[in-house]
């Protein structure tokens, strides 16, 4: 049996915009628990806004200071411990990034992202999180990794492909859809390879980086790119015949950027805003009721979902890991911080040996 060091060193953010590194013990598995040995831990949208920036979030659905950041992780688990029903030394594991209660209604459905209980706790914000050599995690939000997938295409399930399959099948998203995608960031590339996996037969994509929208387009993602200006509506308008797409999905959080894909909707189609943050303020008659539009917002996924969102990965051959432009190991966190707040990127990760 391979002995495990007992301190290790793990990413804090104090929300200055910096990186800090400190040490930490190696936890011990409690009932219940695995320990798992980090392969790859991807930053996301959510930590650069909320915690990189500044500590946005108060109180229990906070980050709390001195926490190991990193919700997006995947790796190997090495030690379990007395309960465990599953999951083994050796496995492979995705994890959802919140455990929750486990008794309230949302949690028995899977949505522990949406538990309102105080011990709800996400990984990298109120428990220790991905950037550290080894992660402690409850067995429930644990979710094999198929053979044929990556770890790295493990770590952006949870979350960002999570959150873009979410919103995309509560939506229907199938053959007989365009699909808009506004905000070209990970999520909006997330949706751009899903939507295309569900059938969507043409897809058009807005970003305000050219860089971005290259990207789509050099992964063969996205059909139209549509840089963001003025004249955007007008140029999806045009690809349509005047009458916007079926679908519709705001990545970006931007109000200039919720409203365009609501106004990029087809009259009885279907929106969707995923993007955290900010506001977005329109006349309601002409660009909602009276083309019958229907809006949705949708937050994560659940723990049902996200792993039929990995059999379906599995199955299919899909690798989220090819979004990712940027891989880094844990010593040089500060850049890949500094690169994914820049928001002209793909995913950034940090990758373990």
């Amino acid at each position: 049996m391979t002995t495990l060091p007992t301190t290790m060193t793990g990413v804090v953010l104090p929300g200055n915009s910096t990186v800090e590194f400190r040490d930490f013990p190696v936890p011990k598995p409690g009932h219940g628990q695995v320990l798992i040995q980090m392969k790859a831990s991807s930053i996301c949208g959510s930590d650069i806004r909320a915690i990189y920036r500044a500590h946005l979030g108060k109180g229990p659905e906070g980050y709390q200071p001195g926490t190991i950041a990193g919700h997006e992780p995947c790796g190997q688990i090495v030690e379990v411990g007395a309960g465990c029903k599953e999951f083994k030394v050796g496995d492979r594991v995705i994890l959802y990034h919140i455990s929750g209660c486990g008794c309230c209604e949302d949690c028995k459905s899977g949505y522990m992202i949406s538990c309102h209980n105080e011990v709800r706790a996400a990984y990298g914000w109120q428990r220790n999180g991905g950037h550290a050599p080894y992660l402690l995690a409850e067995e429930n939000t644990c979710v094999h990794l198929p053979d044929n997938l990556t770890y790295l295409d493990g770590a952006l399930v949870a979350c960002g492909f999570g959150t873009a399959w979410e919103a995309l099948t509560r939506m229907r998203v199938n053959g007989q859809d365009r699909l808009l995608v506004v905000g070209l960031g990970p999520v909006g590339l997330a949706a751009a390879m899903l939507g295309r996996a569900l059938g969507a037969r043409e897809i058009l994509a807005v970003d305000t980086s050219a860089d971005r929208l290259a990207l789509g387009k050099k992964l063969n993602l996205i059909d139209h790119a549509v840089l963001s200006n003025d004249e955007a509506l007008d140029k999806i308008l045009t690809v349509t015949n005047g009458k916007g797409c079926e679908v519709s999905i705001d990545c970006s959080g931007a109000a200039p950027a919720r409203l365009l894909a609501l106004k990029g909707t087809r009259q009885w189609g279907r929106c969707g805003f995923v993007g955290e943050g900010n506001d977005v303020k329109f006349d309601v008659s002409p660009h909602l009721i009276h083309p019958q539009i229907t809006l949705y917002g949708s937050w994560v996924t659940s723990l049902g979902h996200m792993a039929e969102l990995t059999e379906r990965l599995s199955r299919l051959d899909l690798h989220p890991d090819v979004t990712v432009t940027h891989r880094f190991p844990l010593e040089k966190a500060a850049e890949a911080y500094r690169i994914a707040d820049e928001g002209q990127s793909g995913k950034v990760a940090i990758v373990f040996a």
